[in-house]
């Protein structure tokens, strides 16, 4: 564990920024799936667009590593 002083590992700071980065990836994407162009392309084709799909995608990627480095990350 993390002690008040030490500097932090860097793949805990990786994971941060992993956590960061992919609940921002996931906020877009689930705003992009309330956009009117989304809706009507959803209501077309029964699937949402390549570019929110990867959005969503990559955003829960980054999320489950950066908290897999958090909290799994320099074990020592």
């Amino acid at each position: 564990m993390h002690r008040l002083g030490e500097p932090m590992h860097w793949t805990r700071v990786l994971g941060i920024a992993l956590l960061v980065g992919g609940g921002l990836l996931l906020w877009m994407g689930f705003g992009a799936t309330e956009t009117f162009t989304e809706q009507a392309h959803e209501a077309i084709t029964g699937r949402y667009s390549d570019t929110t799909t990867g959005y969503l995608v990559a955003g829960g990627v980054a999320v489950a590593a950066g908290l897999a480095l958090v909290l799994f990350g320099a074990r020592r």
